[in-house]
């Protein structure tokens, strides 16, 4: 019976051996069609007409931001020839120029030679603040250890330059000191307890000793001594043990950047100050 129900829904034809029946899963598995080699050069070609466009698009917006930037430098050198002696004069106005040929990839400061020497003559000015900075350091060192602070730095060479010299910002040291940095000797500025430090030695502080300036700043007066390293109620001081405190303290005064002082009459216990922080700094 089983036999006459498939021969009822279906025949096949000898003659031309065909199924006229349901097509098999078997037989949709062998019509699918692979693809071709025209199929794949075809996505090949596609790809490629699309990668030419995308750097098409990219070459012209590249050309379009040269053409801009070399705009914008143009107009840059009439601003500097219009404004020539506000540049030199005004420290504050220096530095917003500054600023604007960073902006534009500009470097004023790049070499002695060129446009920018000839019109603003900054290459000798920066090489000559540099020069006065050196000295200041150089002349504190006995007594800072070679980190002095910002702001007494800036007036130590302000002394030296003169009143009649031409003014001077912190941006102005700060260009200086990184054109020094490139001769080597461990010029560098460090930001220790908020305030701005200039190292001019080549020694690298260790954690440690950045926390005990650090602390030594926040304290107000720029000192602090081994007990206060071993409580923890002395700015955040985490309880150091007294041989950590003492080897740090001892490290410091080694090295120069820490001063001690056994005349505390209240406590009579030794204070280390740190004259890159202290209120003290006759820098």
């Amino acid at each position: 019976p089983a036999r006459a129900g498939v021969a009822c829904l279906c025949e096949w034809s000898f003659s031309s051996q065909s199924w006229h029946g349901p097509t098999p899963p078997y037989a949709k598995r062998k019509m699918r069609r692979r693809p071709g080699i025209a199929g794949i050069q075809q996505r090949r070609d596609a790809s490629v007409a699309i990668q030419a466009v995308g750097e098409d698009a990219e070459r012209q917006s590249v050309e379009a931001m040269r053409a801009q930037l070399l705009k914008f430098r143009n107009s840059l050198e009439q601003f500097a020839l219009k404004h020539k002696s506000e540049i030199k004069q005004d420290p504050g106005f220096r530095a917003q120029f500054h600023a604007m040929c960073a902006n534009v990839g500009v470097d004023p400061l790049a070499s002695n030679k060129g446009f920018w020497t000839e019109l603003l003559g900054f290459g000798d000015f920066y090489y000559e603040l540099g020069v006065q900075v050196a000295e200041a350091c150089l002349a504190t060192r006995d007594h800072d250890g070679g980190l002095c602070d910002m702001t007494q730095l800036m007036r130590h060479v302000q002394h030296r330059r003169g009143n009649a010299a031409q003014p001077i910002s912190e941006d102005d040291l700060l260009r200086a000191i990184e054109r020094l940095a490139c001769l080597g000797g461990g010029w560098r500025v460090l930001t220790i307890g908020g305030k701005k430090v200039v190292r001019s030695v080549p020694t690298e502080l260790s954690t440690d000793q950045n926390d005990v300036i650090r602390w030594a700043s926040e304290s107000g007066v720029g000192s602090i001594t081994k007990s206060q390293l071993e409580s923890t109620k002395t700015n955040g001081a985490p309880g150091w043990h007294k041989t950590r405190a003492q080897t740090i303290l001892d490290q410091l005064v080694k090295s120069g950047i820490a001063m001690v002082d056994d005349g505390d009459a209240k406590t009579g216990e030794r204070v280390y100050w740190l004259p890159c922080v202290s209120k003290r700094n006759g820098c």
